[in-house]
């Protein structure tokens, strides 16, 4: 049967299996500390939100990402509210990041939450800028969904084959 492992590049290409927990209050603290993350994950709005925050770790505890998720009954699907790399993999903050492949993980895991509610695998996500529309489009196969006010950030849909092909390539025969 097959296993789902997530997993990210290092420098060297080389495959680095991570979890994904549940983030901590601890987690959270450590955007805070140097080198510092571009978002507070502490602040007040993430705390008090109704998000599912979560957590990828490499074996050795090493923080990698934290992901905000909403997996609510009555939805239609997973959002990913923001995701987010440690510092040192962030390519606004970084040249040559540390690890890379760190967004399709949050993605993967937002398909895997999907796919445990219910939902097929179904996850929506806000791209920022033109370049991560693009980005979601030509590499997750993401589809632009209509009926956004102008000026708010275009929402994305990543479904059916395309959600199967990200997802199939974090199962392990095993």
């Amino acid at each position: 049967m097959a296993k789902f492992r997530l997993y990210v590049w290092n420098t060297e290409r080389t495959k680095i299996f991570v979890a994904a927990t549940k983030a901590s209050r601890q987690d959270l603290t450590v955007t805070q500390l140097e080198p510092q993350w571009q978002t507070d994950w502490t602040s007040d709005y993430i705390i008090g939100s109704t998000f599912d925050l979560y957590a990828l770790k490499t074996p050795e505890g090493e923080l990698v990402a934290l992901g905000a998720y909403e997996v609510r009954d009555g939805n239609m699907g997973v959002h990913i509210v923001y995701m987010e790399s440690q510092a040192e993999s962030n390519l606004t903050l970084v040249e040559t990041p540390k690890y890379r492949g760190i967004g399709r993980a949050l993605v993967v895991y937002g398909i895997k939450l999907s796919v445990d509610a219910g939902f097929n695998g179904d996850v929506t996500l806000d791209a920022k800028t033109p370049e991560l529309a693009q980005h979601y489009e030509q590499d997750f196969g993401a589809v632009r969904l209509p009926g956004r006010s102008a000026g708010v950030a275009p929402r994305y849909l990543i479904c059916d084959e395309a959600a199967q092909r990200i997802f199939t390539d974090y199962l392990e025969e095993g």
